[in-house]
This record gives C-alpha cells, sequence and structure tokens, in this order.
C-alpha cells in the first residue's frame, strides 16, 4: 500500500494524484452508440415533459 508521509511525519495527509494521460478521440461506433443515446435521451426528457403539461 502507497503512503505518503508530510514534514511532520503525518501518514496519508495528501491525496494520491492519479497518472495522467490524454483522451483518445472517440472511434465511429462509440459515435454513433453516443448519438443513439443522445437521441434516447431527448425522446425521454421529452416524453417527461409532456406528460408533465398533461397531467397539470
Amino acid at each position: 500500500m502507497y503512503t505518503t508521509v508530510n514534514e511532520d511525519g503525518i501518514l496519508n495527509n495528501y491525496a494520491t494524484e492519479p497518472k495522467v494521460y490524454y483522451a483518445e478521440y472517440p472511434a465511429i461506433w462509440e459515435q454513433r452508440n453516443y448519438v443513439i443515446q443522445g437521441a434516447i435521451a431527448t425522446m425521454f426528457v421529452t416524453a417527461l415533459v409532456l406528460v408533465a403539461f398533461a397531467v397539470s
């Protein structure tokens, strides 16, 4: 287990920082999945708004 020690000898006083990496551009199939998810989310929110107007 990795621990950090400050100048007073206190253990785990600082948060450990994760390794930094660059994000990769999504592949074509991932972009299609994002479009499908966005369309489904848009339809869901639209349905919620229409139901809210219908019951009010």
